[in-house]
């Protein structure tokens, strides 16, 4: 089950739509499994912590085998899939990414949303820690927000930071191997890479995002 919700935050908006009633702060949705007829309650607290609880409807009694690591049988097997479907639904529907943890990489994310509409695309399951932005006139990215390790950028820490990659036609000047270094992964004369650690100013990299999005357009590379 944990699995689904692994680097995810509730948004309440779409666990309304979904059919969840907020009750004494609690989000509740209640389902019967289709096949078993099993009660199905959801609960997902104010700190976004989910609960379930699934009711036995012969016995009226809680059920848990379904909770078991590596449950076999046919009937339990059985619930165990209809469970992990609905949650798996749940996930997809009322949960939105939570990968980056610096509160610049979160708020670049929103500046994005909120100017181009734009959102992270996570395309690599083995690397849940790295999205792209991109157009949507020409599918190009402008942005990409990642995680790597600081030897990565040539410092000697091996802890990880979160950095930015935007386009740019002015990389040799403005690069300095402390807070802005040439592309990570990208073509170094044309990408930039900023780290999200608030040595930067926010306006600054706003700016950047912007001249990203418009060479995008116009860039081939």
């Amino acid at each position: 089950m944990t699995d689904f919700f692994t680097n995810k935050k509730n948004n309440k908006a779409k666990l309304l739509k979904f059919g969840f009633t907020l009750e004494n702060g609690l989000f509740i949705y209640k389902q019967i499994l289709p096949d078993n007829k099993f009660k199905l309650t959801v609960f997902i607290d104010d700190k976004g912590k989910l609960h379930t609880k699934l009711i036995d409807p012969e016995t009226n009694e809680l059920y848990t085998l379904h909770l078991l690591e590596g449950v076999s049988g046919n009937f339990a097997g059985k619930i165990k899939k209809e469970y992990e479907q609905i949650l798996q639904k749940i996930a997809g529907e009322c949960f939105d990414p939570d990968v980056f943890k610096t509160r610049q990489a979160n708020d670049l994310i929103k500046y994005i949303k909120e100017k181009y509409n734009d959102e992270p695309e996570f395309l690599w399951e083995k690397f849940a820690g790295n999205a792209i932005v991109r157009r949507k006139d020409n599918l190009k990215w402008y942005a990409a927000f990642l995680s790597v390790s600081k030897q990565k950028l040539g410092f000697s820490e091996t802890s990880s930071v979160e950095i930015i990659d935007l386009r740019t036609i002015d990389a040799d000047k403005i690069i300095d191997n402390k807070t802005v270094f040439p592309g990570y992964h990208m073509n170094k004369k044309h990408w930039i890479t900023i780290i999200l650690d608030n040595s930067v100013p926010m306006d600054y990299i706003k700016k950047r995002i912007d001249e990203s999005y418009i060479l995008a357009k116009k860039n081939k590379k």
